[in-house]
């Protein structure tokens, strides 16, 4: 049966701003205090996944959430009516606030990992929606992230939906991206790589000393776990304490794989060679690694052109695609070295380059902003089939943002109540567009 790599991308919400909540990510902090265009945000992302799908590949959209999040709030010990709630979290807790108004679920590659039926035990595809425990603003997302999952992949026969891991320190999960599938092709079993920054409970294992790991071996294996997978296909690697240290707070800031290629910084992972010989030996001898050396491309330039937070796609003819953002092209030496990858011979062909400077400047590239999920054609034809993008689909969204969304917003416009209803009034009308019934816990009066 034929099987494709669908890409859901995370649809700006209508509260993106810089309040610089995530400490570990340099660009994030970097940008704190600025002033955000929630319109390009979402108009940029839109681009690319248009411009991708009219490529031929497969492309989904994933829903934002409501912002800011009330019910988070009132958990908090905020009471009065929606505006009193806003309103007394601005003058007595402005961080809780901005937490709470995070526009952060855009970046889908934290929605969940996601597993194939071809590589687990059931012969469904898995999700496991991400606590993402290590940042407040982003561990409210869960229960959301699964409803709206849940609404996409509601088939029971064919998809399995686990909840979040444990919300303590020593389940520290961050979804896909600290995860990557190899496969000789799309539907046939694989190896999955899960990447994990320290142990949660064994105190000895090597950490980062400057910045969080966000990712746990016990999460991983968790995960592994929930979704039936077989040892001899799953590789556990732990990322180098010290690039997460440089800001490499996620794997996917200095790797990225797809079917039989792994494309890395020589640093990316605590005893490096053993990991991809582990990889290499269970996957077979067309495996093939890509590493860029130090004296190439900096782990610094690495970081801040967001080089392997790129989407790694096989195209029809079976070559590879690269699609990086616009600071790739105005870093010389990491431009410099794609222009010779593609001269060297290896799968990756072609690049593609998008200004997603709005999600850059929070610190999401291109691999941030999509989920991968693999489905075979049995599994495709009861996906929700107003989440995929389209021809008619594309002008319909663009419409809707340039209805709903503001060019500017502030960390002061947070605690406009308007806002609140700006995006309420906007997700009501975009779950009609998707389908997505009723995922959103809000009434609109």
């Amino acid at each position: 049966m034929n099987a494709h790599e669908f890409n859901f991308d995370g649809l700006v919400g209508p509260t993106h701003n810089y309040s610089g909540l995530s400490f570990g990510n340099i660009a994030s902090k970097n940008n704190s205090g600025a002033i955000a265009n929630p319109k390009l945000a979402a108009l940029q992302g839109l681009a690319k996944m248009k411009a991708l799908h009219d490529r031929g590949f497969k492309q989904g959209v994933l829903a934002p959430h409501e912002r800011p999040d009330i019910a988070t709030l009132r958990s908090l010990g905020f009471a009065g009516t929606d505006i009193a709630v806003i309103q007394a979290a601005a003058e007595q807790a402005p961080m809780l606030l901005s937490g709470a108004a995070s526009a952060s679920p855009m970046w889908a590659a934290n929605a969940a990992t996601v597993s194939p039926s071809a590589n687990t035990l059931d012969g469904r595809v898995h999700f496991t929606a991400a606590n993402l425990n290590n940042k407040f603003h982003r561990s409210i997302e869960h229960p959301t992230t699964s409803r709206i999952l849940k609404s996409m992949f509601a088939h029971d026969v064919y998809f399995a939906h686990h909840a979040a891991l444990p919300n303590c320190p020593q389940m520290g999960d961050e979804g896909a991206a600290n995860h990557t599938r190899f496969c000789a092709r799309y539907g046939a079993p694989g190896v999955e790589l899960f990447v994990y920054g320290a142990s949660g409970f064994d105190m000895a294992v090597a950490a980062p000393k400057r910045f969080p790991a966000r990712q746990t071996r016990e999460a991983s294996l968790a995960v592994a776990r929930l979704h039936g997978l077989n040892e001899t296909r799953t590789v556990f690697a732990q990322q180098n304490p010290d690039v997460i240290d440089a800001g490499v707070f996620h794997n996917d800031v200095i790797a990225v794989g797809n079917g039989k290629v792994l494309f890395c910084h020589e640093h990316a992972f605590l005893n490096q060679q053993k990991v991809i010989g582990e990889i290499a030996q269970k996957f077979g001898p067309e495996f093939v690694a890509i590493e860029v050396s130090d004296e190439e491309v900096r782990v610094r330039d690495a970081v801040s052109s967001y080089l392997f937070n790129s989407q790694l796609l096989t195209r029809a003819d079976g070559d590879m695609l690269l699609v990086v953002p616009d600071e790739c092209r105005t870093n010389a030496s990491v431009w410099a070295y794609l222009q010779k990858l593609l001269l060297l011979d290896t799968p990756i062909k072609e690049l593609l380059v998008f200004d997603l400077r709005e999600s850059m400047r929070n610190g999401g590239g291109p691999a941030c902003l999509r989920l991968r999920v693999e489905l075979n054609e049995a599994e495709a034809s009861v996906v929700n089939p107003g989440v995929l993008m389209s021809d008619a689909l594309y002008p319909t969204l663009i419409a809707w943002v340039e209805k709903h969304y503001r060019d500017q917003v502030g960390e002061k416009d947070l605690a406009d109540p308007a806002l609140l209803m700006e995006c309420r009034t906007a997700l009501d009308e975009l779950s009609r567009i998707l389908g997505l019934g009723n995922v959103y816990p809000f009434q609109l009066i």
